[in-house]
């Protein structure tokens, strides 16, 4: 079974670009979910800037997306190992690496597993998880013969970071790029936060950042939250993150959902962050 969106995407734009002869907007389709590309330049440098993006879009999606039964991602989790991977694969596994050990393993690519048995409504396996089974190099991925990984708690960030680093190589100063997170260039962008129990609860201005924003009870696989872990339930309504990168905000939003205050405040000191945006059971909202 594959589930229809990995999360609820709850950053909605408040405000778009100024409507002049130089303000272009791309809406499309991409990991399962709305994307846009809004961004002021020249009709002919936003036309090619634009198809570019178009183009590496399906490239990434070709890699990451889960409702893709060609992906490389779906060939992984049937044979168990890619052989002679795409860079960006491997670019992308070694900043799941990362966030695995900057959030002390609340985020799990390895919780597919537990997502796969539970959509099927059969016993979890926790031998099906953990990061310690899987290995990467350039030459070849691999996962455990029970395994199966999701990296949609960080793809649609890497997909916008390589789409919004594309644009800025025409030159571009004004963009917004979603493709499942945000990320801008310049701005500021007015973005409304929303939370699925309460509704509208806050705005921001972004700037020469990116927001990621997971919400985990904006989807369930029976009785549990999207958002999973074999020793962790989801503690927070909502959790919003601004960092330097969208591929950090994205990983990030999702394993703080599952964060203890104090884990959420070890994070905040990560030298890409630069917020945290918590939205609690009950609706009060905090900043860090």
């Amino acid at each position: 079974m594959i589930l229809s969106r990995r999360r609820f995407i709850t950053i909605a734009a408040a405000s778009m670009l100024p409507r002049t002869a130089q303000a272009h907007e791309w809406t499309g389709y991409a990991f399962g979910a709305d994307t846009s590309i809004r961004l002021d330049a020249p009709d002919e440098t936003a036309d090619a800037a634009l198809r570019a993006a178009i183009a590496e879009i399906r490239k990434l999606e070709a890699q990451f997306n889960l409702f893709d039964s060609t992906s490389a991602i779906r060939e992984l989790n049937r044979s168990k190992a890619l052989n002679a991977p795409d860079k960006m694969f491997v670019d992308l596994m070694d900043h799941a690496d990362r966030a695995y050990r900057d959030t002390g393993g609340l985020f799990d690519p390895t919780i597919g597993a537990m997502w796969r048995d539970m959509a099927s409504g059969g016993p979890v396996s926790l031998q099906s998880m953990g990061w310690d089974q899987v290995r990467f190099n350039p030459s070849r991925i691999s996962i455990g013969d029970t395994q199966s990984i999701t990296l949609n708690g960080i793809a649609q960030g890497y997909a916008t970071d390589r789409i919004t680093d594309l644009l800025k190589k025409f030159g571009l100063q004004d963009v917004l790029v979603n493709i499942g997170e945000y990320r801008a260039l310049g701005g500021p962008f007015q973005l409304g936060l929303s939370d699925p129990r309460h509704g509208v609860i806050g705005r921001r201005q972004l700037s020469g950042a990116a927001i990621a924003t997971s919400s985990p009870a904006a989807l369930f696989v029976g009785a549990q939250t999207h958002i999973m872990h074999p020793a962790r339930t989801a503690k927070w309504s909502t959790i919003s993150v601004e960092a330097d990168a969208a591929t950090i905000a994205d990983a990030f939003s999702t394993a703080l959902c599952l964060a203890n205050l104090d884990e959420i405040n070890a994070a905040a000191q990560h030298p890409a962050i630069r917020r945290i945006v918590i939205v609690d059971k009950h609706g009060d909202l905090s900043t860090i």
